[in-house]
């Protein structure tokens, strides 16, 4: 196959700050830091990456694709990344998953998993 990921792209009314946003909640690296695009990866030459690109357009109902992430403690992490500015989001859950859904300063929703189920 020769298709390789590349990155995920997010329209962002501010990319600057909210590819800054997302770095300093994943803990990546910025390998591009223009007012328009801002682009973070896990480090400089690893990929895939997270790209910002400037949209005048506003985010309009739940996204169609979102993260996410299995930390270690998701409790912990659910309430370091609520000080950072995420907040809770309701995208219809029971309140019953294993998972919480936040939303990024822009609204982004993205999910902060429980535990792997051992089988």
């Amino acid at each position: 196959m020769t298709l390789e990921w590349e990155q995920v792209v997010v329209d962002a009314h501010d990319p600057r700050a909210l590819g800054r946003w997302w770095a300093e909640a994943l803990g990546w690296a910025v390998v591009d830091d223009s007012p328009d695009e801002y682009e973070i990866r896990p480090a400089p030459d690893r990929l895939p990456g997270l790209l910002f690109g400037r949209s005048p357009d506003g985010k309009a109902g739940k996204n169609r694709l979102h993260l996410d992430f299995r930390p270690v403690d998701q409790r912990a992490e659910v309430e370091r990344l609520l000080a950072l500015g995420a907040r809770h989001a309701d995208v219809g859950q029971s309140g019953d998953e294993p998972w919480v859904v936040l939303a990024d300063p822009e609204g982004n929703e993205f999910c902060v998993l429980g535990p792997r189920r051992q089988s």
